[in-house]
C-alpha cells in the first residue's frame, strides 16, 4: 500500500507541475502567444510551426485547442487554418516529452529554488509569473523520478505483474486506458511521461507502452472535445477536426507498433527513449503525412457540425466562450465584452421607458419588463462565468478587472430593475387611470430622461477605455442631475400650490419618478469609482470636508 501511494502522489505530482508551466506560461505570456498564433495563419505550415512553439511553451496541446477554437468561434481565422495549427501542436507536446525523457534530474532543485524564491520576492510581476514556470518544471522533473523510484517495489509483486500481462495481447484496450488516462491527468505530455519512465522499469513491456502512448495522443484530442463540449459549435469544430486527424492517426499507426520496435530497438537500447521517440514519430509522420487534409476535413465537420442560422438574441450569451477560461486575459476581455451587451440591453430599456411613458404603449412596457429577465439572466451568466477564471492565474491588473466587471454588471442588473418597477408604477398610476402629466412636468422628465441616456452611454465608454477625465466629467453629472433633481421636486410643489390639475393627478407618481431617474444615475455614475480610485483622484468626502470646516470654525 506504501508504494501504491508514492507512486499515486508521485503521478499527481507530475500532473500538478504540468498544471503550474500551463498556467504560468499563460499567465505570463498568454496574450502574446494568443497573438503570435493570430499572427501565422498566412499558411498551414507556418500555422503548424507557430502550433509547435506556442505548445512547447505551454507544455499542453489541449491548451493550444482551446486558444485556436477562440479563435475561430470570433470568425478570426478559418477552420482549416486552426486544424493546421493542431498538427503542430501536437509535434509540440512530442518534443517537449523527448526533452524531459533525459536526465535533467539535477535541474529540479535549481529551479525549485529560483522559482520559490521568484514568486515570494516578487508574486505580481513578470519575473514572479516566471518563477511559478520554473517550479512547475522543476516539480515534473522531481516527479518523473520519484515514479521510477516508486514502480520498482511496487509491480514486482506477481498479482500486479499478472494484471498488467492481461493487457499485452489486445491494443485495443491498451489505446483505450491510455485515452482514459490522459484525460483524467487533464495532460497527454504527463501520462506520455509516465508510460516512459514505467517501461525504464521493466513495469510494462515496450509493446503494451507504446500502446498506451496511442491512448494518450487520441485521449488529448477527447479531452478538448470535453472542454469545449458546452462553446458554440464553430469552436467545436476545431476539436472535433482534430479529434478526427488522431482517430485517423491512430488507426494507421496501431498496426504496426510491432514494426516500429524491430527497426528501432537494434539502434535505441533506452526504453525511455524508444517510447517518446515513437511518440515523436507518431506526431510527426501524422502531421505532415495529414496536413494537406486539413481543407478535406474542415469540409467533412462542417457537414457533421452545421452553424444554425439564428436570428441575433438579445437574451442569449455572445461572448462567455467557455474555451477562453483557460486563457485569464482573454477570459477577462470576454466578460467585459459581454457586459457592454448587457448594458446596450438596459439602453433599450430605458430609451423605451420614455416612450411608454409618453404614448400610454402597454405592449412596449410589457416588452420592456421582459427584457430586464434578459438583463438578470446576463448578470448571472457573466458572474458564473467570471467566478470560473482561476483567480491565482490572475495578475494585479487582471484582478482589479475581474472586480470592475463584476461592479459593472451589478450596477446594471439594478438599473433594470429600477426601470421594471418604473414601467409598473407609470401602467398603474398613469396608463390605466389614463391620467396626464402636466406639460412643464413632461418637459421635466424628459430633460432628465435625456442626460440619463447620455451618463449611460459615458458610463459605458468608461467602463471601455478606463478614461480619467471621463470618469470626472461622469461624477461631475452626478452632482448636477442631483441638483436638477431637487429642482423639479421644488417647482412640481409649487404647480400643486397653484392647483394644476394635472399635476395634483400625478404628483405622487412625478414625484417617485424623478428619485428613480436619480437612482438610476447614481448607479450609472458609479462606474467611474473604480477609475478614479485606482488614479488616485478621489477628493474627500462632503461629510469630511463640512466635519473639518466646523472643527475650524470652533
Amino acid at each position: 500500500m506504501k508504494h501504491l501511494l508514492n507512486l499515486l502522489a508521485a503521478v499527481a505530482l507530475l500532473v500538478w507541475g504540468t498544471h503550474l508551466v500551463r498556467t504560468g506560461v499563460l499567465r505570463a505570456f498568454g496574450g502574446n502567444l494568443r497573438t503570435l498564433l493570430a499572427r501565422s495563419m498566412r499558411n498551414r505550415f507556418t500555422a503548424a510551426l507557430s502550433g509547435i512553439g506556442v505548445t512547447a511553451l505551454v507544455q499542453s496541446s489541449t491548451a493550444t485547442s482551446l486558444m485556436t477554437s477562440s479563435f475561430v468561434g470570433q470568425g478570426l481565422i478559418t477552420l482549416p487554418a486552426a486544424l493546421a495549427v493542431m498538427r503542430g501542436a501536437d509535434v509540440g507536446t512530442a518534443l517537449m516529452s523527448v526533452l524531459f525523457s533525459t536526465d535533467l534530474s539535477w535541474l529540479s532543485p535549481l529551479f525549485i529554488f529560483v522559482g520559490v524564491v521568484l514568486s515570494v520576492t516578487r508574486p505580481e510581476s513578470g519575473a514572479g509569473r516566471v518563477g511559478r514556470v520554473l517550479i512547475g518544471l522543476g516539480l515534473m522533473l522531481l516527479a518523473l523520478r520519484l515514479v521510477v523510484e516508486a514502480t520498482g517495489p511496487l509491480f514486482e509483486s506477481e498479482a500486479m505483474r499478472a494484471v498488467l500481462a492481461s493487457i499485452s495481447s489486445d491494443v485495443l484496450l491498451e489505446i483505450t486506458i491510455g485515452a482514459v488516462l490522459a484525460v483524467v491527468a487533464y495532460s497527454s505530455l504527463a501520462v506520455v511521461l509516465l508510460v516512459a519512465a514505467m517501461a525504464t522499469s521493466a513495469v510494462v513491456p515496450l509493446d503494451v507502452a507504446l500502446g498506451l502512448v496511442l491512448g494518450a495522443n487520441l485521449g488529448s484530442g477527447v479531452l478538448a472535445v470535453l472542454t469545449t463540449a458546452k462553446s458554440e459549435i464553430s469552436v467545436r469544430q476545431v476539436t472535433v477536426g482534430n479529434l478526427l486527424f488522431k482517430l485517423l492517426g491512430v488507426t494507421v499507426a496501431a498496426p504496426f507498433i510491432g514494426f516500429y520496435l524491430a527497426q528501432i530497438r537494434p539502434y535505441v537500447s533506452d526504453a525511455t527513449q524508444l517510447v517518446v521517440l515513437y511518440h515523436l514519430a507518431f506526431n510527426v509522420v501524422v502531421s505532415i503525412g495529414f496536413i494537406g487534409l486539413t481543407g478535406w476535413v474542415a469540409t467533412l465537420v462542417k457537414k457533421m457540425l452545421p452553424i444554425p442560422r439564428k436570428p441575433a438574441s438579445t437574451s442569449r450569451p455572445q461572448h462567455l466562450d467557455p474555451s477562453a477560461l483557460s486563457t485569464p486575459t482573454l477570459a477577462i476581455s470576454n466578460a467585459a465584452r459581454e457586459a457592454l451587451h448587457q448594458a446596450d440591453v438596459v439602453e433599450t430599456m430605458l430609451i423605451g421607458m420614455l416612450n411608454v411613458i409618453r404614448n400610454n404603449d402597454l405592449r412596449l412596457a410589457e416588452e420592456l419588463r421582459k427584457l430586464d429577465d434578459t438583463v438578470d439572466r446576463l448578470y448571472s451568466d457573466i458572474k458564473y462565468y467570471l467566478t470560473k477564471i482561476s483567480r491565482e492565474a490572475l495578475g494585479e491588473e487582471e484582478s482589479k478587472r475581474w472586480t470592475d466587471i463584476i461592479s459593472f454588471t451589478i450596477n446594471m442588473e439594478q438599473v433594470g430593475d429600477i426601470i421594471e418597477r418604473v414601467i409598473i408604477d407609470i401602467e398603474d398610476k398613469k396608463i390605466k387611470p389614463q391620467r396626464n402629466f402636466s406639460e412643464a412636468g413632461m418637459a421635466e422628465i424628459v430633460e432628465l430622461h435625456e442626460r440619463l441616456v447620455a451618463n449611460l452611454r459615458l458610463g459605458m465608454s468608461v467602463f471601455l477605455n478606463g478614461n480619467v477625465r471621463d470618469a470626472q466629467k461622469l461624477l461631475e453629472e452626478k452632482a448636477r442631475f442631483r441638483d436638477l433633481e431637487r429642482a423639479y421636486a421644488s417647482t412640481h410643489l409649487f404647480r400643486l400650490m397653484d392647483r394644476t390639475a394635472t399635476s395634483m393627478e400625478t404628483s405622487s407618481l412625478h414625484i417617485d419618478l424623478i428619485s428613480d431617474l436619480k437612482r438610476i444615475n447614481s448607479h450609472i455614475c458609479s462606474i467611474a469609482y473604480p477609475i478614479l480610485d485606482s488614479a488616485g483622484a478621489l477628493a474627500p468626502s462632503r461629510l469630511r470636508e463640512s466635519r473639518l470646516a466646523s472643527l475650524n470654525e470652533r
